[in-house]
Formats: C-alpha cells, sequence, structure tokens
C-alpha cells in the first residue's frame, strides 16, 4: 500500500507534528508533503522525513512574514500530486484537508480542528483594536477562507477528530460526521517526581501568542504573587514580560530534556486558554501534576474536576485568582493523575488510528 501524509507546516515539534511522527511509525515509507518547512527549530529526527514543501518554500522573507502568505495556502495543497498514493491521511488544522485525490485514493482527515481563525476569529483579540480598513480586509479574506475551507471539507472520505470538542465543530461547520480518536502522547516521557522534590512554583507551558491567553495568567499572578515560570516563545513575550511582576519568570522555550522536570516538580499547570484538545495538560498530569484550567475545549474531556485537576469558569484573571486560592497540592495524588493520563498513550493512539484506517481500507475492496 502506498501511503501520503499532508501536513500544515513544518516549523516546530508541537502537537500536530507529534501526530505525524506516530503516523510515520506506522507509515515509515511515506512522505510528508507541507506547505514550507524551516529546520532551525526542529529536531534531527524530523529533519530525516521525506519532505516535500510546495512553491511557499521559495517565496521571500518566508520566516519573517509565513502568517501573510495563509490565503496562498488553499492553492499549494491543490498543487500536490496525490494520483500515485492509495492512502493520503492529512494532518489538518487549516488547510491541509483540501488536497486534490482521484476516485482510487482513500482521503482520511486528521483533524486538530477546522480552521480556526476562519471559523473563530474572536480568538484573536488583536482584531478587536484594528482600525476600520484593517477590520474590513480581514473579513474579506476570512469570508473567502470559511467558503473555500467548507468546500475543502468535501474532498475527504473519512473525518478523524482529536477530540469530542473538534468533532462537534466538524458537524457545525462541515455537517460531517468524525470518529474521535485522542492525539497521541508520549506518556513514559513524563515521571512525577520523587518524594520532597516539589517546589512552590506553578507553570505555563505555551507558545505566547494571543489566544493561548498569557495575558491572563500574568494578571492573576501579578494579583495573587506567587511564582510562575511560563516556559515557551513567541510574538507576545516582549509584551507580557514588561505587564508582569517579578514572582514571574519567563523561561524561553523549554527542550524536550527540561519539560519532564519542570512539569514534575512544579505545584500545578495554569491553562487560562480554550484547546481543541490541549497535549499539554496530558503531559503535566502524566509527570503526576494537577491542571488548573478554563472549564471549556479539551480539558473537558481530559481533566477531571478534585481528581486531577481544578477548573474555573470565565477567562478572567479573577476567576483564574479564585481557583488558585482554593487550590491544595495536598487534596491530588500524583500516581492517580499519572495513572489517568496514561489513558492518551501513542500506542493507543497508533491502535485505535490504525484500525480505523485498514477498516476503511477494507470496505473500498
Amino acid at each position: 500500500m502506498k501511503v501520503a501524509i499532508a501536513h500544515e507546516w513544518l516549523t516546530t515539534l508541537g502537537g500536530s507534528e507529534r501526530v505525524v511522527a506516530a503516523l510515520l511509525e506506522l507509515y515509515p515509507d511515506a512522505p510528508v508533503h507541507t506547505t514550507f518547512m524551516s529546520s532551525r527549530n526542529l529536531p534531527p529526527e524530523m529533519l530525516e522525513w521525506d519532505v516535500r514543501t510546495s512553491f511557499v518554500q521559495k517565496l521571500p522573507f518566508l520566516r519573517k512574514v509565513s502568517q501573510r502568505y495563509i490565503p496562498l495556502f488553499p492553492l499549494a495543497f491543490e498543487s500536490f500530486d496525490f494520483s500515485g498514493y492509495d492512502l493520503v491521511i492529512s494532518s489538518s488544522s487549516a488547510c491541509a484537508k483540501g488536497i486534490l485525490t482521484g476516485a482510487g485514493t482513500l482521503h482520511v482527515c486528521y483533524c486538530h480542528t477546522p480552521l480556526r481563525y476562519a471559523w473563530e476569529p474572536n480568538l484573536d483579540p488583536r482584531f478587536r483594536h484594528a482600525g476600520r480598513m484593517l477590520r474590513a480586509g480581514n473579513d474579506v479574506l476570512l469570508h473567502y477562507l470559511r467558503m473555500w475551507d467548507r468546500l475543502a471539507a468535501d474532498r475527504v472520505d473519512h473525518f478523524v477528530a482529536n477530540s469530542g470538542n473538534v468533532a462537534a465543530k466538524i458537524a457545525k461547520y462541515y455537517r460531517r460526521e468524525a470518529t474521535v480518536i485522542n492525539p497521541p502522547v508520549e506518556v513514559d516521557r513524563f515521571l512525577p517526581a520523587a518524594a520532597g522534590e516539589l517546589q512552590d512554583y506553578f507553570l505555563m507551558v505555551s507558545r505566547l501568542v494571543p489566544y493561548k491567553r498569557v495575558e491572563l495568567a500574568v494578571e492573576a499572578f501579578n494579583r495573587l504573587g506567587l511564582p510562575l515560570k511560563i516556559a515557551g516563545d513567541g510574538p507576545e513575550r516582549e509584551r507580557l514580560e514588561r505587564m508582569a511582576a517579578p514572582n514571574i519568570q519567563f523561561l524561553g522555550y523549554a527542550s524536550e530534556a527540561e519539560l519532564p522536570r519542570l512539569m514534575a516538580r512544579a505545584q500545578a499547570l495554569i491553562f487560562p486558554g480554550e484547546e481543541d484538545f490541549g497535549m499539554v495538560p496530558v503531559e503535566m498530569m502524566a509527570a503526576g501534576r494537577p491542571v488548573i484550567g478554563l472549564r471549556r475545549g479539551g480539558l473537558l474531556e481530559t481533566v477531571v474536576e478534585g481528581e486531577t485537576g481544578l477548573l474555573f469558569e470565565e477567562p478572567a484573571a479573577a476567576s483564574l485568582v479564585a481557583a488558585v486560592e482554593r487550590f491544595s497540592a495536598d487534596d491530588f495524588d500524583s500516581a492517580k493523575i499519572s495513572a489517568h493520563a496514561a489513558k492518551f498513550s501513542k500506542e493507543r493512539f497508533q491502535r485505535e488510528i490504525g484500525g480505523f484506517i485498514e477498516a476503511r481500507m477494507a470496505e473500498r475492496r
């Protein structure tokens, strides 16, 4: 069976890239078709993938302005030739689902989320304060992207959603059914700390971009005065650092080796944003530590209230402050939290997605 994978872009090792890595263990000969690749922040194992990039790779100033090229991504995915493949798996959070395949090719889309900024533009607060002309231009662009995205969804033979939350969005925006298979989390990399190693800091692990709501955590811990470490980088870092009180420390990017240690020794993970699934909270729970997060999105499917974390009601600093104030590490059992996270392992993902694809291929014979 000849297999290919389509993925949005390759710039870092994030949750969606871990899905691709797990798929490549099942289909090691599959090439990865993507809009563009930047090797600067990629781990060595990703540089060994058979990557096929689109014309976007050759556009000028790509590293600095790649987001401005997003209107070209539909055309980029439509330009790939998949005519020789029996199976194509698109790993899609934006436009990868829009690939063109022939009648003899099975197209399974593993959907991390429908095109977020097209269907949920209010998640990005930058446009709320934009000028009239910028808002008008943005509205026209999003209208075009919504129309293309809806039509592109019809090209998919079968949708697999990373959560029930995303399956509901697929039903709403695309009028399609989706099978839920949670993404792979390498839970074995994260182990609870030994007795006495727990420290007094809270932890946030996130890209520093607007929709992650890092600002909310900064505001809350400015009021609380408790130590907060923020691991991650992004365009919002300079502004957030100016906001933050001395009790908040920005660590920058945390390596694969550093992150498990940071998680295992923290009081709890602070997770103020709304994610479609959220792999970081599961990693934190694998390390035996609870999550304090917003009662929305994927956390409703991964966090057990009072057993593996606490959920607060409103995306507001006061709501987060109240949750942290009622938090006590003594109320949580690290071993039970870690055992709960084991349900989301990579081996479970590979077994479920492999079985799903095998069944769908058998239906076509």
